[in-house]
Order: C-alpha cells, then structure tokens, then sequence
C-alpha cells in the first residue's frame, strides 16, 4: 500500500501551484471582483491546502509505505477546499482564478484515483496470500 513516488510529485506540483496563486492573491497582485469573494481569505486557504498536500507528499517521498492514508486525507482535503472554493468564486473571483479551480480540480481527483488505487495491488495480493 505504498504512494509511487510520481504521485508523490504530482502532489507537490500541485503545492506549488496553489502556494503560488496564495502569494498573488495575498500580495494584492490577483484579486477579484464582488460578492462574498474575497482575495486575501483565498490566499490564506490556498496556503493552507498547499501546506497540507506538501506534507503529505513528503510522507509519500519518505515514508511511501506509510503515505496512502495521509495522501488520502490530504487529497480528499485539498478536493473539498477547492469546491467550496470554486463555488465562492464563481460568484466574485476574476476568471483567473475560475479557471484555475477548474483546472486543479479535475487535477486532484485524478491524484486521489491513483493513491485510492495505489492500495488495489495490495489488496489483490492479501487476497491471494
């Protein structure tokens, strides 16, 4: 039940990208429009989802036997953030920020299949055992 270790990176490619889009939306230079929309709550939880996939792909870099429930978790976080996110702002955020959500989430519930299915193997293997 180990994370391969390119889910791993998938994982932090995605840190990174939402630990960039934190820092425009918190430094001023990515805002939106109106409604309940607002920039600088964006970028504190896009931080927060950033510092939570980073970790757990770092267990999955270090510890990969270990990893599968954390990337879990952490996953299944970062999707549940990035819909409500989505739905926030859809009603306010520039379209920057539309297509971003519209462009990781799809991203990460790609990441979940393949951690959920980086524990099938092991399962077919108790089962034969």
């Amino acid at each position: 039940m180990t994370v391969k270790p390119g889910v791993a990176w998938l994982m932090v490619a995605e840190a990174v990208s939402l630990a960039v889009m934190s820092t425009l939306h918190l430094t001023g230079r990515l805002h939106g429009g109106s409604g309940p929309y607002q920039s600088s709550a964006a970028g504190i939880a896009e931080a927060i989802i950033a510092v939570v996939l980073f970790g757990a792909a770092l267990v999955a870099l270090f510890a990969p036997e270990r990893a599968r429930p954390v990337a879990i978790a952490a996953t299944g976080f970062a999707i549940v953030g990035f819909i409500i996110g989505i739905s926030i702002t859809i009603s306010g955020g520039s379209a920057v920020d539309i297509a971003y959500h519209a462009t990781v989430l799809p991203i990460l519930l790609v990441t979940l299949g393949l951690v959920l299915r980086s524990g099938a193997g092991s399962a077919r293997m108790a089962v034969r055992e």
